[in-house]
């Protein structure tokens, strides 16, 4: 495709596409055509954290895995779902998040872009898939290999995601299939594979299954990837001749919620494949995590090639969704900052940017970006919960008391920011020793839910500002 006829597959900044020159109108994909797409977005969703979190809890889960695996998919699976198809019935992220002001949206907008992008997200995808592929052979503290790795990595994804419109071929015909493929191997040497009887539930999970497995699922944040990666899917859409807008919407929801069924299958199946590993050799040590689980997996049922094997579904798993942001965040930044300092700024530059700075991001090591990342990202996840709940009851409650987006929003964005400020203070060191023991105290803190209660209150102080405001109108 000429460069002409990708820009105009390129979709318009509240994610709705622009029309597709080449391509002959469609009101639906074909059900070949749904399938693709929807493997796609599950491929663009899926990296490390997924394949982390899944075996881990279920090594350690144990007996209690069940429970524990329904609470993991409610908020991994659910509430990335749901942000996909509110964002899709808003019409994009702006239109939703402008409920509470336009301002807020545009400001939320780009902090969550950095955050998913070339801040975090991007960079982490390239530091984690080297830990577990190179790390194993090239020693620890290898700063040389990783560099060489995270060059290759970086170059060979922004090649790849040069053509958003075009990932449906990629990732959805080739590498999400094939990162299907390698994972049903590892379940089915756990069926075949003798492992002594399920033992009982350890560390959190021996307390409350269900909400610990809630708060694992909570911890992917692929709902705040969910709030953009419609931008790229609606251009995929869009390349396969759904170009009317509000079919294209329809179009990109049912990807989603393909995407979830994707999910949903794979969560359990990991956290099968963790509870047969954690059988084989206990996940309750302090460096444990869903990699060495899986790792502990394959080298038991395939030897030492069972290193290589985990490594390269990482590898694998990371590319994807390193693609993926990489395409999502270039055009998010094309649509919304065409020029800097008077000059223009395409697609293909906004990529070469994103792709350099998550390079020299990614040298910092794994370690330093997850420790500065996780304030941040507990900061803005709260505030996406909010934007997609309210969303889901628009019309029986949040049409009647618009002001509830304002006052929830604010509310819980003050606590959550703050939580942030005093937890980035101390990765830099500086400890407010009394404002952190306060914040412990706070109910629901240890399990991540102290918004819940600003929340509240924001919803009581909405819905009692918009009586007074509809009163006054009235007079």
């Amino acid at each position: 495709m000429s460069q002409t006829a990708r820009e105009t597959a390129r979709p318009q900044a509240d994610g709705s596409p622009q029309q597709m020159n080449p391509k002959p109108e469609s009101t639906r994909l074909s059900g070949k055509h749904r399938l693709v797409i929807a493997f796609t977005f599950f491929s663009m969703f899926f990296g490390a954290g997924n394949l982390i979190f899944p075996p881990l809890m279920g090594a350690q889960a144990q007996s209690a895995a069940l429970p524990a695996t329904i609470g993991f998919i409610v908020s991994a699976v659910g509430l990335p779902i749901l942000g996909v198809l509110a964002v899709a019935s808003a019409g994009g992220f702006e239109h939703l998040a402008s409920r509470v002001s336009p301002k807020f949206a545009a400001v939320l907008a780009f902090v969550i872009i950095m955050a998913i992008g070339p801040c975090f997200a991007i960079p982490r995808t390239a530091t984690t898939s080297y830990e577990m592929a190179v790390t194993p052979f090239a020693g620890e503290n290898n700063r040389v290999a990783l560099l060489i790795y995270s060059l290759v990595f970086f170059t060979l994804s922004f090649i790849l995601s040069q053509h958003p419109e075009k990932l449906s071929k990629s990732l959805g015909r080739f590498m999400g299939p094939l990162l299907l493929v390698l994972i049903a191997v590892m379940f089915v040497a756990c069926i075949f594979i003798s492992h002594a009887p399920l033992g009982k539930p350890s560390g959190d999970f021996a307390h409350g299954s269900l909400i610990y497995g809630f708060i694992n699922g909570y911890q992917t944040m692929d709902l705040l990837a969910a709030l953009y990666f419609g931008i790229v899917i609606s251009a995929n859409i869009s390349e396969f001749g759904v170009s009317d807008t509000k079919a294209n919407r329809r179009e990109t929801g049912i990807a989603g919620t393909g995407a979830g069924i994707l999910l949903i299958i794979i969560y359990a199946a990991l956290s099968f494949i963790g509870t047969v590993s954690g059988t084989i050799k206990s996940a309750n040590g302090k460096n444990d995590t869903g990699a060495t689980v899986l790792t502990n997996l394959t080298t038991s049922a395939f030897g030492s090639i069972g290193t290589a094997f985990v490594g390269l579904i990482f590898v694998l798993a990371c590319f994807n969704v390193c693609t993926g942001l990489i395409s999502t965040c270039a055009t998010y930044f094309e649509e919304n900052f065409p020029t800097v300092f008077g000059r223009p700024v395409k697609y293909q530059a906004w990529s070469i940017f994103f792709a350099v700075f998550s390079f020299i991001v990614s040298n910092a090591g794994l370690s330093a970006i997850i420790t500065v990342s996780l304030p941040v990202l507990g900061a803005l996840y709260p505030i996406a919960i909010v934007l997609v709940l309210l969303n889901l009851v628009e019309k029986p409650f949040t049409s009647k008391f618009p002001r509830v987006y304002f006052w929830t929003v604010l509310l819980v964005a003050v606590y959550t920011i703050f939580d942030c400020i005093v937890k980035l203070l101390a990765v830099l060191g500086l400890h407010m020793a009394t404002v952190s023991g306060a914040l412990a105290h706070l109910p629901l803190y240890q399990t991540q839910l102290t918004w819940l209660i600003p929340a509240a209150a924001g919803i009581v102080i909405g819905i009692i500002d918009s009586l007074i405001r509809k009163g006054h109108q009235t007079l």
